[in-house]
């Protein structure tokens, strides 16, 4: 008995610690979870909170806008468009790629070829799925709800004249940046900088809330271009014509303000449309006016008379023999079409004689030349700034032989863009001096540049107007009651071995008013086909129907309008009563 006292004795005590480690046990425990609830909600609480909203909080990019570039009369050329695109958090997705083919269907993709772009990339943050659609369409995309899809709002470049300023403007690539043209030149400016915003994403990489403002976007700045569009336009449409009724390969056509050096209109054809990426290929987007050289043949005559004036030895009176009708430098024999004898400087140039200019010429010291060259801007880049312009080429007088001087004479030996023709001819208007190129609007024209003297300047001007007379080459470049200076030139192309004898270049390069001139214009074209090939049958025609409407269309008032006879004044008189 006594025995049965102790076993229940030794029960009860086991009883009893059992109890207390149980007790200790769940004290420990709780005391453990208080602990830990304290240490979360109390003592970790903003680590956990930072933590927690590194899961759910994402920082985004606010996109800018690119700014806008007009013509000098606010005619917008260049303007920017909201696109939308389409991207996916792949680790998001993935669990859920059954549903890529929706995704796919709805944006016009191969579901197959997506699929792998998505599970190739399951270690990015994101992948773009489509670019620049209309934000009409991602609407459709998610309505589907398909996780881990996102939509991030872009703009894209729209060129509303297409291929009228597309190869003065350029183009930028799909993330909105200048690779050619003036979008590239002054890229700086245009691009804005973009901004930051902190937003709320749900499970499936949803922003469902903007939560603070980081950094506000900073737009691009609008750019005003020189050109004037309804003059871009008439010159587009007329060489286009041109180069279609010739069988050109190609052309260019430069229009200049002389007083201010604003590009007022610059085409080329063979031309491209900026909004369609496909045309985006070198041989079509170049500006071959900047770009592209070539010998100016006789259009340089009258630059070597300014520089024959210039010098002093000769006078605009002055009678050159070109009798008989050849001159040899050298090996090579220089002739006219035929023997014009003695003849004035005007007459060598109204008849183009290449003896008489050659003559010229060798009368000249090299360097005197080639110094009154380099004023009128030849070998030397204007200052357009537009990217990849040509710097043509003038070679320094002391490598010249006496051949290169000669040939120099009437336009071969060296080389000019369209641009720096034009930019030429503007010194042979107004007082001789040249004013700096400019592809921008100018509140303010910049001071020019001194190349010739103003006596010089309206000589050879003089001399230039009876070029377009009857008598002379360029008769075809003449516009009604507008006098017209200007000159026509046919080159041979250079070609390996020498000069091909059946392609050439064709150039009709003039101001106007001949009076007090306005306008610079040269016109290009480049080996037309058929039996008409000279300066003065293909590109002096281009010219007046630019330089017609341009005149018209800037309102400058004629100069030679028709005399009428007494009679005519007195019954109108009479009329008026």
């Amino acid at each position: 008995m006594k025995r049965g006292a102790e076993t229940k004795q030794q029960t009860a005590n086991r009883f009893a610690r059992r109890s207390l480690i149980i007790v200790v046990l769940f004290t420990t425990v709780a005391a453990t979870l208080v602990a830990r609830a304290v240490q979360l909600q109390v003592l970790d609480k903003d680590f956990l909170n930072r933590e927690g909203d590194t899961r759910h909080l994402r920082v985004e990019s606010i996109n800018a806008h690119r700014g806008t570039i007009t013509d000098r009369n606010g005619e917008p050329l260049a303007i920017s468009t909201p696109v939308d695109s389409i991207w996916v958090h792949p680790a998001t997705i993935a669990p859920a790629i059954e549903r890529v083919r929706e995704l796919a269907d709805a944006l016009d993709l191969d579901a197959e070829s997506l699929a792998r772009r998505i599970t190739r990339s399951m270690d990015k943050e994101f992948v773009y799925v489509k670019r620049g659609i209309a934000p009409a369409s991602t609407q459709h995309v998610l309505a589907l709800d398909v996780p881990g899809v996102n939509v991030q709002r872009e703009y894209r470049r729209y060129y509303p004249h297409a291929e009228v300023t597309g190869h003065l403007l350029g183009f930028t690539n799909i993330d909105d940046h200048g690779q050619e043209g003036l979008e590239l030149a002054y890229d700086y400016w245009l691009a804005g900088e973009p901004g930051a915003k902190r937003v709320l994403k749900d499970r499936y990489g949803r922003s469902v809330e903007n939560v603070a403002s980081i950094r506000p976007p900073r737009h691009g700045k609008d750019l005003v271009a020189s050109i004037d569009l309804r003059v871009q336009y008439l010159a587009y449409r007329t060489l286009k014509a041109a180069v279609q009724t010739y069988n050109a390969e190609s052309g260019s056509i430069v229009v200049l303000d002389v007083e201010s050096g604003e590009v007022l209109a610059m085409v080329n054809q063979p031309a491209y449309n900026p909004n369609d990426r496909a045309q985006l290929y070198p041989e079509r987007y170049r500006n071959r006016a900047v770009t592209d050289i070539f010998e100016p043949g006789s259009s340089i005559k009258p630059l070597i008379v300014a520089a024959a004036l210039e010098s002093g030895r000769f006078r605009p009176s002055s009678v050159i023999d070109t009798a008989p009708g050849f001159v040899e430098v050298g090996a090579k024999r220089i002739e006219d079409s035929r023997n014009l004898g003695r003849v004035s400087l005007t007459t060598i140039l109204a008849r183009s004689s290449n003896v008489g200019v050659t003559k010229l010429a060798m009368d000249l010291e090299p360097e005197q030349l080639w110094q009154t060259m380099t004023r009128f801007g030849l070998g030397a880049l204007t200052s357009s700034t537009f990217p990849g312009e040509s710097t043509g080429s003038l070679s320094h007088f002391s490598y010249w032989r006496p051949i290169s001087q000669a040939t120099l004479a009437y336009g071969y030996g060296v080389s000019v863009t369209p641009l720096q023709l034009a930019h030429a001819y503007a010194a042979l208007s107004g007082d001789g001096s040249i004013p700096p190129v400019s592809l921008l609007a100018q509140e303010q024209p910049a001071d020019p540049e001194p190349a010739i003297s103003a006596d010089t300047a309206q000589a050879v001007r003089r001399m230039l107007e009876e070029v377009v007379r009857p008598g002379g080459t360029g008769t075809k470049a003449s516009v009604t009651g507008y006098r017209i200076a200007g000159k026509t030139g046919t080159a041979w192309k250079s070609s390996a071995g020498g000069y091909s004898e059946d392609k050439y270049i064709s150039i009709f390069a003039g101001l106007a008013p001949a009076s007090e001139p306005e306008l610079a214009a040269v016109v290009m074209i480049d080996e037309p086909s058929g039996e008409l090939y000279y300066g003065s049958d293909v590109a002096a025609p281009v010219f007046a129907d630019v330089m017609s409407e341009a005149l018209r269309l800037l309102a400058v008032p004629p100069d030679a309008l028709p005399a009428r006879d007494a009679g005519s004044v007195i019954q109108a008189m009479a009329g008026d009563r």
